[in-house]
């Protein structure tokens, strides 16, 4: 029983399960349910893919890491950061939407899974400690300034092209948004922010994000919040307009001719490189770089054809008898009729097709969700893919397991649950693998799902697995009511979830910890904002920052030395302002003894040497060092032979047990002698103060009792 325990943890939960817990489960996961399925579908666009890809990431992973994992109340699915990060990892390889982008996410999910069931299967969710609270609070309040601020253009209804940094998306989307805001899109979103703020502040039991999808989604659906038309180019009277198209058609398909004649160029090469023609492979890449001027003057030009496709109002004329035209604003014909809505081409980046051209007169909504369950399977899996995402894997499996566990301990501080995070890691990549096979993209543990599954009074994990068949349910019978559900209020959504991300506290805390902190968490939050919408840059800078600091920390650790105190204990001398004996140096060495601080040690010997002419004997105070490798013993032999030359002694005091073990291997201990070595340094100052002072004229010695400087 207890091996089908490891295997099948949630076993543990039937043992003394009443009706009242299996009661409370059902309420818990039908109330995570409301929050879960709009919340998974604004994620999922955060994420770049079509909205009900959120349901099919909350079909399965819920109920899967509830089932593996350790934790009764975590709820996992779809959240803020990891979607984000998945859009940051698949932007550079396929248009978000695509049918290549969806694939790509699949992948991703089903690599971040198979790398976190890695993990857990060799117990090393240890390695989730190289995030440390500084680098993953920086990170965590720059991604929420991020995330809220990707969303803008959904909050105002433009359409505009990225920049290379998000500051200069942002701004394009200032600008937009000055230039022709969509008020009707704007005013859902402002809306669905009053609807949830104030409930929120009623009672958090209520349903609030629920309540705003459904009052939105109705008033969408009465208002016909949704507007467009398919429409012949030759019906829109402009030859500006059309001239326009054609030329964003035609620096379009030059673009992609170019980019065809770049891959040709980059196998020539390699063909030349490999038979080592010098000639040929100079001819090549200079034709490379001009290709690749030619494909950067495409782009630029493509883009500001699209800019001004963009810009562009039409608006419909109906002349008795004939087929709808459209003009610019406030060209239309005298006689015309025209109910004075206005009309945009829809534009991306792909070629338009100039016989079904798209006109948008109102606000982007969800659309049709396919009813039922999602494919089961995985696509083609490609080495080349698979190659250019394992850093972005690596990153969100375990900024993911850190949010999980996270999540985790701080529910089980409140349940008195243990926590296992191994068994934890195996939850989340089984979650994330059988979500990869229902279409799922990455997922992980959320705050504020987990929070409202404690708060209801979920007993187990059996509550998520009523949450997802909650979503099974959702995607048999009521996909059609979330037709017209507006994507603004999906966006305000993700800006209200990502207001918990935000932490100034975290700084401070960081700070007063240890300055160096405080310093990693603002590098890292200002880093990431910088090198944005390159999240992960922040995060690999600040784990660089992270290991430099323990680096430097273990190759210059304390070194001081010791008198008595107060409170008769031994104290650092100088912190405490206490004198020091003539006779006898208590030095204390805090940390391991290893190859990149073994000589550090040997210094400080060596400077106490030379300062203390008096001095007599020297005790190693070794209770610090917990570990000892080749190079720290090899510089404690050195000590030994050096302070003995100079007709000084030397003992140590406080050894571990594992550090002695290896004194004794080397034949060290023998060197040093077995009465040099000292249970404790108290017992090791009584014997050799003895021996060190007599005959001598030290009046009350500092190890002894209580001598401070000024008592000089």
């Amino acid at each position: 029983m207890k091996r089908a325990g490891t295997l099948f943890p949630f076993l543990k939960w039937f043992q003394n399960y009443h009706f009242l817990h299996f009661r409370a489960d059902l309420i818990a996961g039908l109330t995570v349910a409301l929050v879960l399925i709009p919340q998974s579908m604004a994620y999922a666009q955060l994420a770049g893919l079509p909205s009900y890809y959120g349901l099919y990431a909350a079909l399965l992973p819920p109920a899967i890491a509830a089932l593996f994992g350790s934790s009764r109340q975590l709820a996992t699915g779809p959240v803020a950061v990891v979607s984000v990060m998945t859009a940051v990892a698949l932007e550079p390889l396929a248009t978000a939407g695509s049918s290549a982008y969806i694939a790509y996410a699949i992948l991703l999910a089903l690599m971040v899974g198979l790398f976190q069931l890695g993990l857990g299967l060799l117990k090393l969710g240890l390695l989730v400690n190289l995030l440390s609270h500084p680098v993953v609070n920086g990170f965590s309040n720059a991604a929420a300034i991020f995330i809220a601020t990707s969303q803008l253009s959904k909050i105002f209804g433009v359409e505009i092209d990225k920049g290379a940094f998000h500051s200069e998306t942002v701004f394009r989307v200032c600008v937009a948004a000055y230039n022709h805001l969509h008020w009707p899109t704007f005013m859902m979103a402002l809306l669905a922010f009053v609807i949830m703020y104030g409930l929120a502040k009623v009672s958090s039991k209520i349903p609030y994000i629920l309540i705003a999808v459904v009052v939105t989604t109705v008033l969408s659906w009465a208002i016909g919040f949704e507007r467009y038309q398919i429409v012949d180019a030759n019906q829109i009277v402009s030859a500006e307009v059309n001239e326009t198209l054609e030329s964003f058609n035609r620096t379009h398909m030059q673009t992609s001719a170019l980019l065809a004649k770049r891959s040709q160029l980059n196998r020539d090469l390699s063909v030349a490189v490999a038979v080592a023609d010098e000639v040929a492979a100079i001819n090549i890449r200079r034709d490379i770089e001009l290709n690749a001027y030619e494909i950067s003057q495409n782009q630029s030009r493509t883009i500001n054809f699209r800019n001004a496709i963009r810009n562009f109002k039409l608006q419909e004329n109906n002349l008795r008898g004939q087929p709808s035209r459209y003009h610019l604003e406030k060209q239309n014909p005298m006689d015309s009729q025209s109910d004075g809505a206005v009309w945009r081409i829809a534009v991306d980046t792909r070629t338009l097709d100039m016989t079904a051209l798209h006109l948008v007169g109102g606000g982007q909504v969800v659309g049709t969700i396919p009813r039922g369950l999602p494919a089961f399977g995985i696509s083609d899996i490609k080495l080349d893919i698979v190659k250019e995402l394992i850093p972005y894997c690596i990153t969100i499996a375990l900024l993911g397991f850190m949010e999980a566990i996270s999540v985790a301990k701080a529910m089980a501080a409140r349940t008195g649950q243990r926590i296992d995070p191994d068994q934890e890691l195996i939850g989340q990549g089984l979650a994330n693998i059988t979500g990869s096979l229902t279409q799922s993209f990455p997922s992980a543990g959320s705050f504020s799902r987990s929070a409202v599954n404690l708060q209801v009074g979920a007993f187990s994990g059996l509550s998520s697995v009523f949450a997802s068949l909650a979503v099974l349910v959702t995607l048999f019978l009521f996909t059609p009511l979330l037709y017209h559900l507006p994507q603004s209020v999906l966006a305000a959504i993700i800006m209200m979830a990502v207001i918990g991300l935000i932490n100034i506290r975290g700084f401070i805390h960081a700070w007063k910890a240890q300055w160096y902190d405080g310093t990693i968490s603002i590098v890292v939050f200002i880093a990431t904002l910088v090198f944005a919408p390159h999240l992960e840059r922040g995060i690999f800078l600040g784990v660089v920052l992270s290991l430099s600091v323990f680096i430097y920390k273990n190759m210059r650790p304390n070194v001081v030395d010791l008198s008595l105190g107060k409170d008769f204990a031994l104290h650092d001398a100088m912190s405490y302002g206490l004198q020091e004996c003539l006779f006898i140096d208590v030095v204390r060495f805090d940390g391991p003894l290893f190859f990149a601080n073994a000589s550090y040690l040997e210094d400080q010997i060596r400077l106490r040497r030379r300062n203390k002419k008096q001095l007599k004997h020297i005790i190693v105070a070794a209770e610090g060092i917990n570990d000892v490798d080749a190079s720290g013993q090899e510089a404690l032999s050195l000590i030994v032979d050096r302070v003995r030359s100079a007709n000084i002694d030397i003992s140590m005091s406080g050894v571990h047990d594992n550090v002695r073990k290896v004194l004794e291997r080397t034949h060290l201990l023998e060197k040093i002698g077995a009465d040099h070595m000292y249970t404790s340094i108290n017992k090791a100052i009584n014997v050799i103060h003895k021996q060190t002072h007599r005959g001598e004229n030290e009046k009350q010695c500092p190890l002894m009792s209580v001598r401070a400087v000024q008592d000089h």
